[in-house]
């Protein structure tokens, strides 16, 4: 037995992989029976990736499935129920019957991001959390899930390469499992393992069979303690196999024969349950109860699911935009004092005056760092007398000998002008906006506050 797993854990595994494939299964019932409004997305083969990964993480952490990681959503707590109604759209669901597929989520209390239909988003979304955890003083780890197909897409690679720069604790999980719908990944990729695609950012990855959930389990843990312990994000490739069609409307005839039968003969759920029992931890009785229990479970899911009836036509208003505190009431959770993140108290007014603009208050009545005219101002107003002084500093100088010549061709060469401008000859004289500067801009140039602000 593997020394790493207690007996426990080794159960919860089988369980949840069990518990994964009978949630789909039911759904596949009811979807043939008209009930599943929207699509629905198998992970048939796929249920020691989403079970494994997702184990690996505390109570505290948090992810972002996508629409095959419904086994992720199990094993984070949340109930069948949930996942029938959504798909059904029904009033009890989590999104109120606004939704058929996947799409809703838990901030509150499991610390779920809902997923997002654009291939890839979820990347950068998550190391945004990760890094919002971290100011907050959360030492928690984020994951997410990126199909081999969905890592081509340009947002993987700014998300990822966002997530190292800022050495996020963010753990990615490629599931390669062999096609991006109809298209194979020797025709997506000239590389053998999509693993490699990390290097170019300069993080670590892992390689593990997909199909093995001990593997899966034992080595996303190590990758998310690493993250958890400052290393910065890691990406984790698994290689398995997706045994039906994108959709319950692929038949996937594109898959050839032989490669579906190699896989079908390495299911992760009957490989897990030969290894269980040749460990003495799993038997027919034990077995048997196991689906009884899980059988029982669902039966009184699906009922609930059934019976519950559709949303009103009211609520179709709203919930639209978010409102505030009536929408929702989630605050950050600050685990560090606030006055590690807050900046020191000044008595200085945080207002800048740059020449040319003055300074002032914005319409919204808090200072603004440079006056743009929206605030009122009269001739007779302090503001008004430093506008004036500064537009006689930023007017334009002449040289001395332009004036003289200027005032002879006016008054003659033996004018009281020109005797003027030949008795000073060196300096500077300015033009006549000078004579303009009422008394006033020469007050404010001699008060206090006119020196201050030279």
């Amino acid at each position: 037995m593997d020394k790493q797993l207690t007996r426990q854990q080794h159960l919860d595994l089988n369980y949840y992989m069990r518990l994964n494939r009978a949630v789909e299964d039911t759904m596949v019932k009811l979807f043939r029976q008209n009930k599943i409004v929207g699509g629905l997305y198998s992970s048939l083969g796929q249920e020691a990736i989403s079970v494994g990964t997702a184990y690996a993480l505390r109570k505290n952490d948090w992810l972002a499935p996508m629409i095959r990681n419904i086994g992720a959503l199990l094993v984070k707590g949340v109930p069948p129920r949930d996942i029938f109604t959504q798909h059904m759209a029904k009033y009890t669901s989590p999104t109120l019957g606004k939704d058929g597929t996947s799409h809703f989520g838990d901030l509150d209390k499991l610390h779920i991001v809902s997923p997002i239909s654009m291939l890839g988003d979820l990347i950068p979304v998550m190391a945004g959390v990760a890094i919002g955890s971290r100011y907050l003083g959360q030492k928690i780890v984020t994951m997410t899930w990126i199909g081999d197909g969905g890592s081509s897409t340009g947002v993987f690679h700014e998300g990822l390469n966002f997530a190292a720069t800022q050495k996020a604790p963010f753990v990615l999980i490629l599931e390669n499992n062999q096609w991006a719908y109809s298209t194979p990944v020797r025709r997506q990729v000239p590389i053998e393992n999509l693993a490699d695609r990390a290097k170019a950012y300069g993080i670590p990855s892992y390689i593990v069979d997909g199909n093995d959930v001990v593997e899966v389990f034992t080595t996303t843990r190590e990758a998310v303690e690493r993250a958890r312990n400052g290393e910065g994000p890691i990406l984790i490739e698994a290689k398995s196999f997706r045994r039906l069609g994108h959709a319950q409307h692929d038949p996937a005839e594109y898959v050839p024969k032989e490669q579906r039968t190699y896989w079908e003969s390495r299911d992760p759920i009957t490989l897990y349950e030969k290894y269980l029992t040749d460990e003495k931890l799993l038997d027919a009785k034990s077995k048997k109860e196991l689906e009884q229990k899980i059988d029982t479970l669902l039966s009184k899911e699906r009922d609930f699911a059934e019976n519950s009836p559709m949303p009103p036509p009211e609520l179709a208003e709203k919930g639209v935009y978010c409102t505030g505190d009536d929408c929702h009431k989630i605050r950050p959770k600050w685990e560090r004092p606030l006055s590690e993140v807050t900046p020191p108290k000044s008595s200085i007014a945080a207002v800048w005056t740059v020449e040319g603009f003055g300074s002032g208050k914005s319409s919204g009545g808090k200072n603004a760092p440079i006056h743009f005219g929206d605030t009122s101002s009269s001739a007779a107003s302090p503001q008004h007398v430093e506008e004036e002084v500064i537009e006689e500093k930023l007017a334009p100088k002449a040289p001395a000998k332009a004036v003289a010549k200027k005032s002879a061709g006016a008054n003659g060469k033996n004018g009281a002008s020109s005797k003027s401008a030949k008795s000073t000859p060196s300096k500077p004289a300015k033009i006549s906006s000078k004579s303009s500067v009422s008394a006033k801009s020469s007050a404010a140039r001699r008060s206090p506050a006119g020196k201050a602000r030279r």
